[in-house]
């Protein structure tokens, strides 16, 4: 993660699983009065493979840091030393994760483990890697441990609203709530690789400077703004296209049901001018 890539990397990976929640948890609460059997067992399989594309993703960042060019390779003390601990901590934070996604697959696959243990499992991830990047960046200098510290600001808010889902199962608020933390962690590590890594030749921002930690903070609202309105607009869209839907289902119905009337008023007519 000492690089630009480091940190876009698991940048894209919660955005990618942002925006699928953006549309996932619309159309969930839009279709959740339709409890047929058909959707639940779609609705099952989808949050199967789900949990096995989040895993996947985690193991992919665990691969990542361990064996760049200049990573530890599993090694973690080599003659009388640490062996790169910064990647070993980002491995870590990969490896709650991949525990999550995992935990997933588990309760959705077999009916006897309790439900909210998976929120739970995803709770501790969460406060996992808030908890590894708050001791991360001791001695650094003050832009570095202020654009690190507003992240982990996020994600204590958003380990406390997956740890209520806990309790309050299925609540579309709280899935929403956690969607647009999850889409502001993605696009803010980005904005961590652009400000301490910048790529393309661009200068390098002065650490020290109060102007760029008022700003960055600014950037920070912000970046969660954004991620509101990504939330917001994929909501409508899903509303729009749903309510398309059922009126395009309706429709046909309807012409269906008035051709089997008139079949049937010929066939009646029919077998009278017979008679």
């Amino acid at each position: 993660m000492a690089n630009f890539k480091g940190h876009a990397l698991p940048g894209s990976f919660f955005l990618i699983v942002g925006l699928w929640w953006s549309v996932k948890y619309p159309l969930k609460y839009l279709h959740q009065t339709r409890k047929t059997a058909w959707l639940q067992q779609s609705h099952q399989r989808l949050e199967v493979i789900e949990a096995a594309v989040r895993t996947l993703f985690s193991l992919i960042g665990i691969l990542a840091e361990q064996f760049v060019p200049d990573g530890p390779h599993l090694h973690l003390y080599h003659e009388h030393g640490w062996v790169k601990l910064m990647n070993w901590q980002h491995s870590t934070m990969y490896l709650f994760f991949a525990v999550s996604g995992i935990t997933d697959m588990v309760t959705y696959l077999l009916n006897h483990i309790p439900l909210g243990v998976d929120r739970l499992v995803m709770a501790m991830a969460i406060f996992a890697e808030g908890f590894l990047f708050y001791f991360h960046v001791h001695n650094r200098p003050l832009l570095d441990q202020h654009i690190h510290s507003l992240l982990v600001l996020a994600l204590l808010v958003g380990g406390v609203s997956v740890f209520l889902e806990v309790f309050f199962r299925d609540n579309t608020v709280l899935e929403l709530f956690r969607t647009s933390l999850i889409i502001l962690q993605g696009t803010w590590f980005w904005q961590i690789g652009f400000v301490l890594f910048p790529p393309f030749g661009t200068p390098e921002w002065d650490q020290r400077d109060e102007g760029n930690i008022m700003f960055i903070t600014m950037c920070f609202c912000w970046h969660y703004l954004a991620a509101l309105c990504v939330v917001a607009a994929n909501y409508s869209l899903v509303f729009c296209l749903s309510t398309r839907m059922k009126r395009l289902g309706g429709e046909v119905i309807g012409i269906q049901k008035l051709k089997a009337d008139h079949t049937y008023q010929a066939t009646l007519l029919s077998d009278s001018d017979e008679d």
